[in-house]
């Protein structure tokens, strides 16, 4: 297929997913039983210039919005949640780079090698005896002075987890400003390929989104000075990959759920053109997974809105409220993901149950069970505990 000028992406996003997400739909399985990155999908993403949809028309993307974005992510899950996955991840990173990095020689001409090269983009933030905060690093940039004349530096990172770091063109990596910085003091920083030495220090058999290859390694790199995004993670964070992240992921997990009661409708009226007149045991469950969907599409569209309503207000994007309503979409899309599919399979029955039916939601289920461990629940509901107690509401916090 041959892929869109630039120009023409935006209006064409939608078309030109569905045909990468065919793609994905007929390596699924594969990518599953492996645990294999979906190679084939991202060739065809490549192709269509979908790696680039977030970058500026000015340096060569697509132009697109966080929305356009959801919609591609959505439409790659239905088909293939792994893959999905991954783009999401990867626009969370590019959605950074463009929010926060035009002010700056070295990423504007990132931006342009993105969108120009259909780069990949991972990320770096877990990291060994951290304990899942992102929020902190034990890692530091070394060598880098006190200036931003460009030195060299170097960064050695134990990060537990780096989904497919090994395919990735460049990776996004958190540490300390410099060796004295306390762990909450953070950069962020994107190491090219031919700037990084991996070396994998644990393995990824899971039950479900086996094709991200979410390994651990030990990350080494060397790179110049002028590579580090100049605002620190904690407003990057907070404005961008916070919302982003949560936005993109239950967009993903969004996915999961639609093709799973797509699939239980399917076999429930196919049960029912057998028994005229006579509702099959499944259909009441099909109808409560049915409502259940409506209410997740409802709660993303609605946190996608609110995000764009204030993307371009940091205070807004800071308040308390506003974490608090991110926060409360993660962790309620991810425990309605596990929950509609759980409906759908009591609406399929046996039929959903088996491996090989059309009809089979095995791997929906084991995709689906990831969402609530992605930055656990507990951990999110925690943050959002502290929020709600920490500030009186003005209406803020329920507005």
């Amino acid at each position: 297929m041959r892929a869109p000028a630039p120009d023409s992406l935006p209006a064409m996003a939608a078309e030109v997913a569905a045909d990468a997400a065919a793609v994905a739909g007929r390596h699924a399985d594969s990518v599953d039983r492996e645990a294999r990155f979906p190679a084939e999908a991202f060739a065809a993403l490549k192709e269509a210039r979908l790696l680039g949809l977030m970058v500026p028309r000015d340096f060569g993307g697509g132009g697109s919005g966080l929305a356009d974005a959801a919609a591609v992510a959505h439409a790659l899950a239905r088909q293939c949640p792994s893959t999905g996955l991954i783009y999401a991840m990867h626009q969370i990173q590019v959605a950074c780079l463009v929010r926060h990095g035009q002010g700056s020689d070295w990423h504007r001409g990132f931006l342009e090698r993105l969108a120009g090269e259909q780069l990949l983009l991972a990320s770096a933030t877990t990291e060994a005896g951290i304990g899942g905060d992102v929020r902190s690093s034990a890692c530091a940039v070394e060598g880098a002075g006190d200036d931003a004349t460009g030195a060299a530096f170097r960064l050695e990172k134990q990060a537990t987890v780096i989904s497919y770091g090994t395919e990735a063109d460049a990776i996004l990596v958190t540490a300390r400003r410099t060796a004295d910085s306390p762990p909450s003091d953070q950069v962020i920083v994107p190491v090219l390929r031919g700037q990084t030495r991996l070396e994998e220090i644990g393995g990824w058999d899971t039950l479900g989104m086996r094709g991200t290859r979410s390994i651990g390694f030990r990350l080494v790199a060397e790179a110049d000075r002028t590579q580090i995004l100049p605002l620190p993670y904690a407003d990057i964070s907070a404005r961008t990959m916070l919302p982003v992240t949560h936005i993109l992921w239950s967009s993903v997990w969004l996915g999961i759920a639609t093709d799973a009661v797509a699939r239980a409708a399917a076999f429930i009226r196919a049960e029912a053109r057998k028994r005229p007149g006579t509702p099959p045991p499944g259909a009441r469950r099909l109808a409560e997974a049915t409502a259940g969907l409506q209410t997740m599409r409802g709660m993303v569209r609605g946190a996608l809105a609110r995000f764009e309503e204030a993307a371009d207000d940091p205070d807004r994007l800071t308040a308390p409220g506003f974490t608090v309503a991110m926060n409360t979409l993660k962790t309620e899309a991810a425990e309605m993901v596990v929950r509609i599919v759980g409906q759908a399979m009591l609406a399929g029955g046996l039929a959903a149950y088996r491996n090989d039916s059309p009809y089979s939601l095995c791997r929906h289920l084991r995709d689906a069970h990831s969402a609530p461990l992605m930055i656990n629940n507990d951990r999110i509901l925690g943050n959002t505990a502290n929020l709600l107690l920490a500030h009186r509401d003005n209406g803020t916090l329920f507005g």
